[in-house]
């Protein structure tokens, strides 16, 4: 018999978070309605051990079980097993190193009864309680150049391209939304299929709401469900940024297949030459003003043609 509710939590190295989101999620289950997966993406690790203490010493037996996956094929391979692991209404997608808020799967389900034909999405936020952005346009090749030239006045002359929204306070119904917390409706996953697995890490969630809104479905932010998202913990891509390290192929890789599946091949190509001018119109207003405004990666023009 199926459940209400199916949450999915992908763990690769991060059990200690892992066990904290779900103990974040036990009050507010039906136990009898609703379950856990975790995957554990071939940590290689204690990771499978540490949790199943964490499961028996929180109590958690009997909702909560742990899927051991026979590769690290990524994100949405990860989250795929979990889907196709148990039959639900519902499947609520989080991330390891998020912290459901008191009644965030409640507004969540709430959300889900007033736009049964659509993905939700909660406000995600910091531990201090200060919002993420979380809602965004969809990443188009005139949105690279505004990523990488970080130039006022071509954002501004292009503002309906540019990639985050502002952080609503009410309802929205943007583009697309952050996978770190996401509730899908089984009757979206049955029309649009499994999360796409040619992609390792990044843009699959980009990828998924294009196809959910090709397929005439509709994405909701619903505010009123808050979810505190600790960014960066469970990759380590954000702090590479920062370091100014050649970021992992798989972000390249995962860049690409999104402009050539839903741009084709001239797409990919004008994302690439339209990012690569911004970024040299950067590159000239750091050394105009004698100041680095933002970090470039190591070989980033050179990897951006990688497929």
């Amino acid at each position: 018999m199926g459940k209400r509710l199916c949450i999915i939590i992908v763990n690769y190295k991060t059990p200690e978070l892992t066990v904290d989101c779900i103990c974040s999620l036990y009050s507010q289950l039906d136990h009898e309605k609703d379950a856990i997966i975790i995957v554990d993406n071939c940590s290689g690790d204690d990771s499978i051990e540490a949790l199943e203490r964490g499961i028996e010493k929180n109590g958690l037996s009997g909702i909560a079980r742990v899927i051991p996956a026979p590769h690290n094929n990524g994100f949405s391979y990860g989250n795929n097993i979990g889907i196709a692991a148990m039959d639900a209404e519902f499947y609520l997608l989080a991330n390891s190193d998020t912290v459901f808020n008191r009644d965030s799967v409640k507004e969540l389900l709430h959300a889900a009864e007033l736009f049964p034909t659509a993905i939700i999405g909660p406000r995600l936020e910091f531990p201090n309680g200060e919002a993420q952005v979380s809602c965004f346009r969809f990443n188009t090749p005139v949105s690279e150049l505004i990523n990488s030239a970080e130039t006022g006045i071509i954002t501004s002359c292009l503002k309906k391209y540019n990639v985050p929204l502002p952080i609503p306070s009410e309802v929205l119904r943007p583009d697309w939304i952050s996978f770190a917390c996401v509730l899908i409706p089984r009757a979206i996953v049955d029309k649009v299929g499994l999360m796409d697995e040619g992609y390792f890490m990044y843009f699959e969630d980009i990828d998924f709401c294009q196809r959910t809104r090709r397929a005439g479905f509709d994405i909701i932010y619903w505010p009123a469900s808050h979810v505190v998202h600790l960014q960066g913990k469970s990759s380590d891509v954000n702090e590479t940024i920062i370091q100014e390290k050649r970021l992992p192929l798989f972000y390249y890789k995962s860049r690409s297949r999104y402009f050539i599946k839903f741009f084709g091949k001239r797409g990919f190509f004008l994302a690439n030459v339209l990012w690569t001018s911004g970024k040299i119109i950067s590159l000239c207003k750091e050394k105009v003003l004698a100041r680095r405004k933002k970090s470039t990666c190591s070989f980033q023009f050179i990897d951006i043609w990688k497929k």
